[in-house]
C-alpha cells in the first residue's frame, strides 16, 4: 500500500469516527469511578478481568446496535414500537427511562463533584452548574451532531491525559495486572457484588438504545453496498474508541490497587480517593483526579440526556418539548444531590440499577438484529446469535447472584 492509499484510508476512516466515541463516554462515567476505585482499594488487582471482559460485551452490543440502526434507519427503540405489542413496549419504555434516570444520576454527581473537588463550590451549586452545563452541551445537536462528537472526543482526550499522569505517578506492579487482566477471580462475595456493580458501570444500557440513532447522521444510501460499507467503517470506530474506555477503566482500578490497597485504605468515598492522592502522590495527582472526573460527569451527563429523550418517545407516543424531557431524565440526580445522600453509595447503587436494566436493552436488540426480514444482508450469523444469548444470559445470572448475596 503506497502513502497516497494509506492516506485516503485515513481520511475515510476519521469522517466516520464519532458516534462510538460518544457513546465510549458513557463507559468511562462517575459510576466507573465510583466501582473501580472501590474495586482496586478492596481487593487490590483481582477485578482487572472484570472490566476486560465486561469491556468485550460492551464492544460485541454496541457493533450489534450500530448494525441494527444501519441497516434499518431507525433508532432500537422506534424498531421496538414497530415490532413488539404495546404492553412490551410499554414494560421495555419504563425499563428504559429508569435506566436512563440512574445514569443521569451518576452523571450528574460526578460532574458536581468535580467542580466541588476542584472549585469548592457547594454540592448543592455545583450540581445546577452541571445541569446547565449538560443542557448547553446536549444542545449543541442544533449545530450537528459533528459538533457534539468534537466536543465529545476532546472530553475523552482531558480523562486519558489526566489518567496517563495518575498511573505515571502510581507506579502499578505490571506484573500483577498482567496475571489479574487474564486471570479470573473473586476473592469473596463482597468482590462479586462489587464486580456486578462494575459490569453494570461499564455495558450500560442507554448508549445501547442511543448509537443505533447516532449512526443515522452517515446514513446516506440505502443500498446493501453502503450499509455493508458504513458498517464496517463502523465497527473500527466501536473498536478504537471501546479499548480506549477499557484502557481509561484498567487504570482507575489500577491506581487504586497501587495507591490505596498496599496501604491498607479503603476508600468509601469520591472525596476520600481525592483527599488520600494528593498526600500520598502530590497535588498534580489530586488535580488530574478533579479534572478527569469533571471532564467525565460534563460529558457522560450530555450524553444520558440525548439518550434520555430519545427513549422518553421512541418506545410509546410520547410528544413533549426537548428540554422537558432532559429535565425529567436530571430531576432524580438532582434531588439526590439536594437530600445530601452519600454520592458514592448513590454511584454504586446506580450501577446496579444499570445492570438490572441491562436484559431489557439486549433481548429486543438481538431479537431484532437476528431477523433477516428485518436487517437484509446486515443480519446476525448464527454464532453472532449464540454470542448475543450468551451474553444475555451471563448478565441475568450475574444479576441474580447480585440479588442473593444482597438479601443474604
Amino acid at each position: 500500500m503506497d502513502f497516497k492509499t494509506f492516506k485516503n484510508k485515513v481520511r475515510i476512516l476519521i469522517k466516520f469516527l464519532g458516534p462510538a466515541f460518544v457513546v465510549s463516554v458513557a463507559y468511562i462515567d462517575p459510576g466507573n469511578f465510583a466501582t473501580n476505585i472501590s474495586g482496586g482499594s478492596h481487593f487490590n488487582y483481582s477485578l482487572i478481568w472484570v472490566i476486560l471482559w465486561s469491556n468485550l460485551m460492551a464492544i460485541f452490543l454496541q457493533t450489534m446496535s450500530a448494525r441494527l440502526g444501519i441497516a434499518t434507519g431507525c433508532s432500537l427503540p422506534e424498531m421496538c414500537a414497530r415490532t413488539f405489542s404495546r404492553s412490551v413496549n410499554r414494560f421495555l419504555w419504563a425499563a428504559a427511562l429508569v435506566a436512563s434516570m440512574a445514569t443521569a444520576l451518576a452523571e450528574l454527581l460526578g460532574g458536581a463533584l468535580g467542580l466541588y473537588l476542584l472549585f469548592h463550590l457547594p454540592l448543592v451549586y455545583a450540581g445546577v452548574v452541571t445541569c446547565l452545563v449538560t443542557l448547553g452541551m446536549a444542545g449543541m445537536g442544533k449545530y450537528g451532531q459533528r459538533a457534539v462528537e468534537v466536543v465529545i472526543i476532546f472530553m475523552v482526550a482531558v480523562i486519558c491525559a489526566a489518567y496517563g499522569i495518575e498511573v505515571f505517578l502510581a507506579e502499578p506492579d505490571w506484573r500483577q495486572v498482567v496475571i489479574h487482566t487474564v486471570v479470573p477471580s473473586l476473592p469473596d462475595e463482597d468482590a462479586a457484588l462489587i464486580a456486578v456493580g462494575m459490569l453494570g458501570a461499564t455495558v450500560m444500557p442507554h448508549v445501547i438504545y442511543l448509537h443505533s440513532q447516532l449512526v443515522q447522521c452517515r446514513n446516506t444510501s440505502g443500498s446493501d453496498e453502503r450499509k455493508l460499507h458504513h458498517f464496517h467503517m463502523e465497527k473500527m470506530d466501536v473498536a478504537i474508541a471501546m479499548n480506549i474506555a477499557f484502557i481509561v477503566n484498567a487504570s482507575m482500578l489500577i491506581v487504586s490497587a497501587a495507591v490505596f490497597y498496599p496501604r491498607g485504605i479503603l476508600v468509601d468515598s469520591i472525596e476520600q480517593a481525592h483527599q488520600s492522592l494528593s498526600p500520598l502522590l502530590g497535588p498534580l495527582s489530586g488535580a488530574a483526579f478533579a479534572v478527569a472526573l469533571l471532564a467525565s460527569g460534563l460529558s457522560s451527563s450530555s450524553v444520558a440526556a440525548m439518550a434520555g429523550e430519545m427513549v422518553i418517545d421512541g418506545f410509546v407516543d410520547v410528544r413533549m418539548p426537548q428540554n422537558v424531557r432532559r429535565l425529567i431524565i436530571m430531576a432524580p440526580a438532582m434531588a439526590v444531590i439536594a437530600m445530601g445522600i452519600d454520592p458514592m453509595k448513590a454511584l454504586i447503587l446506580s450501577q446496579v440499577t444499570l445492570s438490572f436494566a441491562l436484559p431489557a436493552a439486549i433481548i429486543p436488540l438481538i431479537l431484532l438484529t437476528s431477523r433477516k426480514s428485518v436487517m437484509g444482508p446486515l443480519a446476525n450469523k448464527p454464532l453472532e446469535n449464540l454470542l448475543g444469548w450468551l451474553i444475555t444470559i451471563a448478565v441475568i445470572a450475574l444479576n441474580g447472584l447480585l440479588l442473593f448475596l444482597t438479601l443474604s
